[in-house]
């Protein structure tokens, strides 16, 4: 669907409904031009979810913007498509109708849509050199990949299925003769009519994808899928390095809690994945808290659920890429399921939901699955999971992607529980009454998932994104929702809950609604974020870095000064020493540039570029909001 932008309301609107840069493009002449760094974001979008370029606005670190426009729009195009068409980026995504030129308010932007590459168009890159131009998209920002992350997307580029490499230097002996002879067994029970089942192992191997002869050299041997799916441990991790599968089952719905139940690869069973569904899907599926159904006078064992979670074990199995450094993670908690598989969807996560279309990972071990009746054809599954979880009036799914993981999150939970709604209406008192629909819910899914997005809303409400735009930023002006990030990568949490680690696979259940305040009447603008024509210039220095002293008790802000003591109480000291101090300060606590500054007696410009970037670099430091360097709360910590 085509986006309207006629108004300044519309470009507001646009900034949280998808992922959009907006860039100056005024050019030396002020007539305008192509900006450098289009390039990178062009690179960036097209290899995550793709995006929207707005040429002729300039935003301000505050997160307002202006209208500026383009004198001539015209010329700015046709250098665009000059660009699109050189050997300066490995591929044209575009159609004529993906570049608009767009009057607003008496001023001429250049519009660019970037579409999703597809699989076989990855790694989109700049330069000539996909190890260096090669771009991705993280919240707001453009960030180049590592040679790893290449090397996998050219991999994924080439190989439909990357399960049905030939193993040449493996044999009939890297395989668990208990599992082979457990899978053929389960086959015989569901189809005992198959041809296969007079097969002996090796011709039955080499009819389910598991065992292939290459007709032009004469190798052959098991299949990555046979060694995957029937292998012993040691030859599986030969095979796939960083090969780890996990299962957890946590008592309480704490992140931080550790598990009471857990199967990992420890050497005391075959390690495999046919092994590992027939083990974990016992394991998800006892004391199932599922309506007693009769039929016919006999109870339904088999529920939807049942094949919800069937579905989603299954699922995550075909598509991981067992080549990523990430496990396989399955948890179970008594208000959750979830599921990751390493390795990003090979099609866009609202296409997957929709179903219809799949681009399955690991081809073989699918079929291998359905063979015995386990999983959904191909494009079927994500939707039948959702039917079924929606039938019991449960929380819609989540589905997502996360650096290199992909998360499925199955939550045995209201749309509105009661505890939630009773604990956000014990925190706000009357105002939570006060709210209209879309506004109560929001805060219920912000306090339930602990982040959202803008996104993740609109698959859990009817209303239209602008007016989710707009409740959005009313709930952050009166202090009910604290935001990080901007475009489709802004995120939203209630107060004190704290953004999520990117490695954290499965939030937290508990709430805390302690700083849920807001300001004192609860009031907020109906207004969209401000949008200006040509202000004032924004200073050459760049924004300012706010940083607050530390609230800490007078013993541990005594200790911290007699760490910093050395170097604040002399003028100049050692470059060796000062980092060594720093190291100590920040040692297992965030301090902002300020309270350093304070702490060493030293500039926060001097303190910033002489030893905290510098610092940074080297991964001696790190910082709280790494995807927003310029945060008003930006703080430091010493890296363990």
């Amino acid at each position: 669907m085509r986006l309207v932008i006629e108004s300044t309301e519309d470009l507001a609107g646009l900034r949280e409904a998808v992922d959009v840069e907006f860039k100056l493009a005024a050019g030396r002449d002020g007539t305008g031009a192509v900006p450098k760094d289009l390039w990178k974001s062009y690179s960036a979008m097209a290899n995550t979810q793709g995006g929207e370029i707005i040429l002729g606005v300039r935003e301000r670190p505050n997160g307002e913007f202006e209208l500026v426009g383009i004198a001539n729009p015209h010329k700015v195009v046709s250098d665009l498509w000059s660009v699109l068409n050189s050997d300066n980026v490995s591929v044209n995504l575009l159609a004529d109708s993906d570049v608009r030129i767009l009057e607003v308010e008496s001023v001429s932007l250049v519009h660019i849509h970037i579409p999703r590459a597809g699989r076989s168009q990855r790694p989109v890159y700049i330069k000539g050199n996909p190890i260096k131009g090669t771009y991705r998209r993280f919240h707001e920002g453009d960030h180049r990949c590592d040679a790893e992350s290449v090397r996998r997307m050219l991999a994924e580029q080439v190989e439909d299925s990357r399960d049905e490499r030939l193993l040449t230097k493996f044999a009939f002996d890297d395989l668990d003769q208990g599992s082979l002879t457990a899978y053929r067994q389960m086959l015989r029970s569901a189809k005992p009519d198959h041809p296969w089942n007079d097969h002996n192992d090796l011709e039955f191997l080499r009819c389910v994808g598991g065992w292939r002869r290459d007709r032009e050299t004469g190798d052959e041997g098991p299949t990555l899928a046979g060694v995957l799916m029937f292998g012993k441990l040691p030859s599986i991790q030969e095979a796939v390095p960083h090969y780890f599968l996990d299962y957890q089952e946590r008592a309480e719905a704490k992140t931080e809690k550790r598990w009471i139940d857990r199967l990992t690869l420890d050497g005391t069973w075959s390690g495999n994945l046919f092994d590992f569904y027939r083990i974990v899907i016992r394991k998800l599926t006892v004391g199932l808290r599922v309506p007693f159904q009769l039929e016919d006078g006999q109870r339904i064992d088999d529920t939807p659920v049942h094949e919800a979670l069937r579905e989603a074990l299954v699922n995550t199995l075909v598509h991981a890429d067992y080549s990523g450094r990430l496990s396989v993670l399955v948890v179970k908690r008594p208000d959750m399921f979830g599921f990751r598989n390493p390795g990003l969807m090979r099609i866009p996560v609202e296409q997957a939901i929709r179903g219809g279309e799949s681009d399955c990972r690991n081809r073989i071990i699918h079929q291998m699955f359905l063979l015995i009746g386990l999983g959904e054809r191909a494009g079927s599954g994500i939707p039948k999971i959702y039917r079924n979880w929606q039938g019991q009036h449960w929380r819609q799914p989540l589905l997502y992607e996360k650096q290199e993981q992909t998360l499925f999150e199955l939550r045995m939970i209201d749309l509105l529980p009661a505890a939630i709604v009773q604990g956000l209406r014990e925190a706000l008192g009357d105002r939570f009454d006060q709210f209209d629909e879309l506004e109560r819910l929001v805060l219920v899914t912000a306090a339930v998932e602990k982040v959202v997005n803008h996104g993740r809303i609109m698959e859990v409400t009817t209303v239209h994104p602008h007016d989710l735009t707009m409740a959005l930023a009313g709930l952050v002006r009166s202090g009910l929702l604290v935001s990080d990030g901007s475009g489709r990568g802004t995120v939203y949490f209630l107060p004190g809950a704290g953004t999520v680690d990117a490695d954290q696979a499965f939030v937290s259940e508990v709430i805390d609604f302690s700083g849920l305040t807001g300001t004192p009447n609860g009031a907020y603008s109906e207004q969209a974020p401000e949008v200006r024509r040509r202000g004032p210039e924004v200073s050459a220095g760049g924004p300012e870095v706010r940083a607050e002293s530390p609230e800490v008790s007078d013993e541990i802000r005594a200790r911290l000064l007699a760490i910093a003591e050395p170097v604040r109480s002399r003028g100049r000291s050692p470059h060796a020493e000062v980092e060594l101090v720093i190291l100590g300060l920040c040692k297992g606590r965030y301090l902002t540039l300020r309270a350093l500054g304070e702490l060493l007696s030293r500039s926060d410009d001097f303190l910033r570029k002489e030893y905290l970037n510098p610092m940074i670099k080297v991964k001696k430091l790190e910082i709280r909001y790494p995807t927003k360097p310029n945060h008003p709360d930006q703080a430091y910590r010493s890296v363990a």
